[in-house]
């Protein structure tokens, strides 16, 4: 602060007085000071148009500063690629080539090795999560003999299962924990859907697919999911710092979601369909008899089909169904999920003859639709077969397309396995194999899609749906 030079100024003050006035001088001191800062001192030497002369100016006007710009999303930006020794040490040090006698295990490990923080979370929560499933808390690494066992990468497999995406969360958004979570819920819910497809089938042989949906969706759906989870005493480990009870939907149910889906695709993996059935009814505590699962009433004829003896008086149990060896005679390799009409006389002799045809088994009933004798004759076989076959056909395209792209994330990998399985595709391959020859329709449909433009059924986009059904039919395996 700069002050002016000091001004005394004597100032005259009258003081009363009652006999006689008197004059007093006081001298009083005034201040004046200016608050402007002076300009900064100037070199002789610098010239007028030097760099910090004119930076110096600048700061003195206090010129608004223009507002940032708005940088494009990072996944715009193009980088260069890498040469090809950085990208061969890359593929050698991956984790995903490490076994070639499992593939489709090696092709979910996490793409690169795991960090210190991955250690770090394993070593602090990894024996909760195992004591919540019934697993020994020894470390995977001791299982087996040699690294072609699959039990010893469970560790890893389980650890990668809680981590779901928590945009708080560093260690969680690195690409080989976020690609490697998103990678197992994708196969783990076709691994769910299969399971729960091949026990209702076993357990209810004279039920309709619909039923079964009814009851899958209600065991297994993404509202009660987060209750699962709470009942094993997993909670803790997808929400550390929020209370369960107290979130609301949107921030509960996909979480729980995805780490349920991820933690089936990694029991899969690692023990395979009889561990994920174990898992399912003990460790979360699933009851299928619940009055919550069961489906709504609806009308139904009575079936009349041929089951297997062990179905006639008792239900199965999962511990039937995951322990169940088919015997070395059986015509079919899931011989309990196979079903035959019984041979009878009806009045119409056409209707007995296309049902004795039947009887030779193999191919047909899967090509036989619905639309011919439906209603004459209440049998569920094509039905059965297309939801089992919809299940295996998801999960054997689900592996092929976790061993083709090692690094595709899961969303869009669920995104590929959508678009493969399109109605117009499915009618596209039985096409291409001159399959839809053999599909039997009713004379109603026959009729429709032969008049008009004289397409038939197996060319028209309208009935493109129907071979659908065939495709999932046929995979089955006959």
């Amino acid at each position: 602060m700069a002050f002016q030079p000091l001004t005394l100024t004597p100032l005259p003050i009258s003081l009363p007085s009652s006999r006689r006035r008197v004059r007093v001088r006081v001298r009083v001191l005034a201040v004046a000071a200016d608050q402007t800062p002076p300009p900064p001192p100037v070199p002789d030497s610098e010239p007028a148009n030097s760099p910090s002369r004119l930076l110096r100016e600048l700061a003195q006007r206090k010129k608004a500063v223009s507002p940032k710009k708005k940088h494009p999303p990072r996944r715009f930006i193009l980088k260069p690629p890498l040469d090809d020794e950085r990208l061969t040490r890359r593929f050698l040090s991956s984790p995903q080539l490490s076994l070639k006698a499992l593939p489709l295990l090696s092709s979910c490990l996490p793409s690169a090795p795991l960090s210190t923080a991955d250690r770090t979370w394993m070593d602090e929560y990894l024996l909760e999560a195992k004591q919540a499933l019934g697993y020994p808390l020894a470390p995977s690494e001791t299982l087996g003999e040699g690294d072609d066992c699959p039990a010893r990468h469970f560790d890893v497999l389980l650890y990668l299962a809680f981590q779901h995406l928590d945009p708080s969360c560093e260690r969680t958004r690195t690409r080989h924990v976020r690609n490697g979570h998103s990678r197992l819920w994708f196969l783990g819910q076709y691994v769910l859907e299969l399971a729960f497809c091949e026990f209702f089938l076993q357990r209810y042989p004279r039920e309709s697919p619909g039923p079964m949906r009814e009851r899958v969706f209600a065991l297994i759906g993404k509202k009660v999911l987060p209750k699962w989870l709470k009942a094993a005493s997993l909670h803790n480990l997808v929400f550390p710092y929020d209370d369960l009870d107290k979130m609301i939907r949107k921030d509960r149910e996909p979480p729980s979601k995805a780490v349920f889906w991820a933690l089936f695709g990694a029991i899969y993996l690692c023990f395979g369909m009889p561990e994920v059935y174990r898992v399912l009814f003990e460790a979360f505590g699933m009851d299928p008899d619940d009055e919550s699962c069961q489906p709504k009433l609806r009308r139904q004829l009575e079936d009349v089909d041929y089951v297997s003896v062990e179905f006639e008086k008792r239900q199965l149990t999962w511990q039937d169904v995951a322990a169940y060896r088919p015997p070395p005679d059986a015509l079919f390799a899931h011989p309990r999920l196979f079903r035959y009409p019984l041979p009878m006389n009806d009045r119409i002799p056409e209707i007995t003859d296309a049902r004795n045809i039947e009887l030779g088994l193999g191919l047909q009933l899967c090509f036989l639709h619905p639309s011919k004798h439906k209603f004459e004759h209440p049998r569920f076989c094509f039905e059965r077969l297309e939801y089992v076959g919809q299940k295996i056909q998801d999960l054997v395209l689900a592996e092929r397309l976790l061993m083709k792209h090692l690094d595709a994330p899961g969303r869009w990998l669920a995104e590929k396995h959508r678009r493969m399985l399109m109605n117009k595709y499915c009618g596209r391959y039985l096409r291409d194999k001159h399959l839809h020859h053999y599909v039997i329709y009713g004379e109603s449909l026959t009729n429709k899609t032969a008049s008009g433009r004289g397409k038939n059924a197996a060319t028209s986009t309208g009935d493109l749906s129907i071979l659908k059904y065939e495709t999932r039919a046929g995979s089955l395996g006959w």
